[in-house]
């Protein structure tokens, strides 16, 4: 049976794997973008109809551009990049999860701030709403995990003290 410190230790391990997972997978998606909006596009019989405007208009776009404007899609390509260096941020508190509580925090705040940002920006570039939506579920999904081992590594540093002043 795990102590109360290896089961919170362990918990918060998987959390952080989902997170890394998570972004992992964010990361590699965006560099075919084209591709997978063509496959998607194949696929949509059962999505609703103002779904499957966006996503044909969303295709439209970025086929346009990467035929006329193909250094557009480095911006995505960077966006990928990006979801890669932060899954691998996570390594930190997977490691050492009370060292590296920050690295928890700084995944919070990004999770809080996806809102205002695809909310505001979203409707700058004339986002649909229901896509805005779907942008900001991405953090209200990814803030689960990560509170989750925020209170666990709370509880393990409550530990740790615990167990430091028991041997004084």
């Amino acid at each position: 049976m795990l102590q109360p410190f290896e089961k919170l230790r362990s918990q918060t391990k998987i959390c952080i794997w989902i997170i890394i997972i998570g972004l992992a997978l964010s990361g590699l998606t965006a560099f075919p973008l084209e591709t997978e909006i063509a496959y998607l596009l194949k696929h949509t019989g059962a999505f609703p109809i103002v779904l499957q405007n966006w996503l044909l208009k969303v295709y439209e776009g970025i086929k346009n551009s990467n035929i006329h404007y193909p250094f557009l899609s480095y911006g995505t390509d960077l966006l990928a990049f990006a979801h890669l260096m932060l899954a691998i941020l996570f390594v930190g508190p997977l490691k050492d999860p009370i060292k590296n509580k920050w690295v928890v925090e700084f995944g919070i705040i990004c999770c809080i701030s996806i809102i205002p940002l695809a909310l505001i920006a979203g409707n700058i570039r004339q986002i649909p709403l229901f896509w805005r939506c779907i942008d900001c579920a991405f953090g209200v999904l990814g803030i689960i995990p990560l509170l989750r081992c925020h209170i666990n590594i709370k509880q393990m540093e409550i530990y740790t003290l615990n167990q430091k002043s028991c041997i004084l």
